[in-house]
């Protein structure tokens, strides 16, 4: 058995961490899907700005929307909702055949609001109602700012995926926000089911802590990390203010596995989709990392729910110099930092390009 249909077959989900239009022109998606047990996938600005900036697969639709009056934001919008209407119709068949469990894309709000409560709120129920498909995450940081912006979204029936978590007391955070806003949403007589994930990314903490660490401690601090979360999400799971509300009919916010690419050239490819085989959870990886665990990729059993070895690894690191909380906090803010980059670049691309391509179609070559 293929080692992706092993991990799906554990109860994890895998996603896939990119779309272009290109996957969905060419069938690449739908074959992911079909061979490689794919059930969702995640987008985010890196991601778009890649896929406009490559090739011309989004030329014309750049084109057609400058000339409808659109232009920045609102064009780019348009573009990338265009991509996953059409990818959240390919997972819908999983998203019934799961009852809202599964099958899922994901459309980020302006990483320009992520310090901002009240513009997340109105870019979430904006993006939601233009969506239109009930498979579509959108996708808000919890940061200081997103976490009462979540359980707003929640309590107003958004389904959402919170992005830029990096460590448990991160996720605990937003896991409260998600229990508050279900809560309230009972307490006002609505449906309780509302779909939500928490992505907790992983590889960068590596990046930022192995030149700190002697090498016996390199790529482990993201592990031991997610363990601890892990270990928090089972905890919450089996408590009875989370039983109350799952028999009431609420969706568990389910545990995300992001950034699980390896960036460390000397470290395993599939270095972290092994380390976090674990039920109930989601991992969403890209394209290379795929890819790779199908060819060679291994199980090496599944993931503690008492958090393994974490604690012991965790005081190692701290010993060894890094102040966990602090680099934390600094993780967050420069993930905020580098998609506010990303998208700044991602609409000047798409500014440039609609530039181009209106000054081409004036041109005698045109026919």
């Amino acid at each position: 058995m293929k080692a992706t249909r092993q991990l799906h077959e554990l109860g994890q989900s895998l996603w896939l961490d990119n779309i272009t239009r290109s996957l969905l022109d060419d069938g690449t998606l739908a074959r992911y899907i079909a061979e490689d047990s794919i059930t969702g996938l995640t987008s985010n600005p890196s991601i778009f700005d890649a896929a406009i900036g490559d090739g011309d697969a989004y030329d014309a639709g750049v084109h057609a929307k400058t000339l409808a009056g659109l232009s920045g934001e609102a064009l780019f919008t348009e573009l990338a909702l265009e991509d996953l209407r059409r990818a959240a119709d390919l997972f819908k068949p999983v998203f019934d055949a799961t009852h809202q469990v599964d099958g899922w894309v994901s459309m980020e709000v302006s990483p320009l609001l992520a310090a901002d409560t009240a513009g997340s709120i109105a870019a979430a129920k904006k993006i939601h109602a233009q969506g239109r498909r009930d498979n579509l995450f959108v996708k808000i940081p919890g940061t200081p700012e997103g976490v009462p912006a979540i359980e707003e979204a929640i309590f107003l029936g958004i389904p959402i995926n919170v992005t830029l978590l990096f460590s448990c007391a991160h996720y605990q955070a937003v896991a409260e926000a998600y229990m508050r806003g279900i809560e309230r949403r009972l307490a006002a007589g609505l449906d309780p089911k509302v779909g939500s994930v928490a992505s907790l990314f992983i590889s960068r903490w590596d990046v930022a802590a192995n030149k700190q660490l002697p090498d016996e401690l390199h790529n482990k601090l993201g592990i031991a990390v997610g363990q601890q979360t892990y270990r928090a999400y089972r905890e919450l799971l089996a408590s009875s203010r989370w039983q109350k509300l799952a028999d009431a009919g609420a969706l568990p916010q389910r545990l995300l596995w992001a950034s699980t690419g390896t960036k460390d050239p000397s470290a395993p490819d599939t270095l972290y989709i092994s380390a976090f085989a674990a039920p109930d959870t989601i991992d969403t990886m890209p394209e290379k990392t795929l890819h790779a665990f199908a060819d060679h990729g291994q199980l090496h059993g599944v993931m503690a729910i008492d958090g393994g070895d974490a604690d012991d690894t965790l005081a190692q690191i701290s010993k060894a110099g890094v102040d966990i909380d602090a680099l934390a906090l600094k993780l967050q803010q420069d993930g905020a930092d580098a998609f506010v980059k990303s998208w700044h670049q991602l609409l000047q691309r798409i500014a440039d390009k609609a530039s181009a391509l209106a000054d081409k179609s004036k041109g005698p070559a045109l026919r």
